[in-house]
């Protein structure tokens, strides 16, 4: 990787939500901002070869790309002669000046450009699936296919699903800002449920060929935190900054020094992180017991990670207890992928063949997970554990197939060969 690329890697991956936000917030037009934000990293990857990288990369970007929204603003406004000429460009002789957004108040209430920009996403004239979309495309950066993998739709759908909510906001008039102090709860289940989802993003990427993107998933963590500063004592952040913080307490643990996946039964327990731990469990603690709607689905989760991280062998956890805990989730939120989780439990609790027949007897689980890798790769590791290698193989190939992160498809190649060496020996 040459210094260029290094360069541009750096500044996506620490300057381009901080910018995106800048530029929102000084335009209200995030269609405009984030395709200019992306023309001015194409425009770096042209110039930066030839001219040198700039001082200051973070400034050339916010140059460039503030540049080409005025552009764009000009076309538009000669397109349909709203607004005269004189006045986008006297506005942008203002706003070019220092470099800062043009409302100098907006959004001061909140501490972080990332939490504003959160915040804008989540507006209530959007569909509740736009709205995280639109959040974890314009915070996360996150590419298309990750986010339809994460709402288990197909990519062609995410894609017109971002493309409406944009031109939705910009049709409608929708003010792109972010609430004023007294109308944030209004907002924040969407803006907690966001926030999992970018660190489901980074804890189990859906593409590329990383088992974590540590920073990803850190960089939630620390809006949890912020969220949890901002409206301390509200249990839905606090259920969620449990369930974030003792599931990250394991990262190091996850990861072969070659890069691969290690599984939750063979990690060495010795790699997690004690200290985070102690603290995922006493914010759990902390939550009030009788809560109810998105606190309650977080507190449970929590729970989980709490009963596998209090375990200090795979042997000692308490699968009983887990999979009444996944049935109770699976009863307050019907997910599909509630019900994979459960089938594991009650598999290492009471045998792959009942855990198998909870997966095999939930009507619609494969048209839910039609392009999620992770149903049949449950069902060939219990196959494989009730003595039915054969079938077990097929289910392996339909998960390879449907895999697009690369460490995880490695690991099921991996099982795949080992099944059929057994089968064979």
């Amino acid at each position: 990787m040459t210094l260029v690329d290094d360069a541009l890697t750096s500044a996506w991956r620490e300057h381009w939500a901080r910018l995106l936000a800048m530029l929102v917030a000084r335009y209200r037009r995030p269609d405009l901002a984030e395709d200019a934000l992306a023309d001015a990293f194409a425009a770096a990857a042209r110039t930066w070869p030839v001219d040198g990288v700039p001082d200051s990369p973070a400034a050339w970007l916010r140059t460039a790309a503030g540049r080409r929204v005025l552009d764009r603003l000009r076309a538009e406004a000669v397109a349909v002669q709203k607004e005269p000429l004189m006045i986008v460009e006297a506005r942008s002789a203002a706003e070019a000046t220092d470099g800062t957004p043009g409302v100098g108040d907006d959004g001061a209430h909140l501490p972080d450009d990332r939490l504003r920009l959160v915040f804008s996403c989540c507006h209530p004239a959007l569909s509740v699936e736009s709205r995280a979309a639109l959040t974890l495309r314009f915070v996360a950066g996150l590419p298309v296919p990750d986010i339809a993998r994460l709402f288990l739709v197909q990519d062609t759908t995410m894609a017109a699903r971002l493309t409406r909510a944009k031109k939705r906001l910009v049709a409608a008039g929708i003010p792109f800002e972010v609430p004023p102090p007294e109308r944030l709860d209004d907002r924040l289940d969407d803006v907690a449920s966001v926030v999992y989802l970018t660190f489901t993003a980074g804890y189990a990427p859906g593409t590329g060929p990383d088992v974590l993107r540590v920073a990803l998933a850190g960089e939630a963590i620390r809006l949890a935190r912020l969220l949890d500063e901002l409206l301390p004592g509200r249990p839905v952040v606090r259920s969620l900054l449990a369930l974030l913080v003792l599931q990250h307490s394991r990262r190091d643990a996850r990861v072969a020094a070659d890069g691969s996946l290690v599984l939750l039964t063979d990690q060495d327990r010795s790699r997690w992180h004690g200290e985070e731990i102690a603290s995922g469990l006493a914010l759990l603690a902390s939550v009030p017991d009788g809560v109810t709607g998105l606190a309650h689905e977080y507190r449970l989760q929590a729970s989980i990670a709490a009963a596998h991280a209090v375990a200090g062998r795979a042997t000692d956890t308490d699968w009983g207890g887990i999979a009444d805990l996944y049935a109770e989730l699976e009863t307050a939120t019907g997910s599909p992928m509630v019900r994979l989780a459960r089938s594991v439990a009650v598999a290492e609790s009471e045998g792959p063949t009942v855990g198998l027949a909870l997966i095999d007897g939930f009507e619609g689980i494969d048209e839910s997970l039609r392009t999620n890798h992770r149903l049949p790769a449950t069902r060939a590791e219990l196959l494989v554990r009730a003595g039915r290698p054969a079938e077990a193989v097929a289910s392996f190939e339909e998960a390879i197939g449907r895999c697009g992160n690369a460490a995880e498809r490695e690991h099921l190649t991996r099982r795949l060969a080992e099944v059929r060496e057994d089968l064979l020996g």
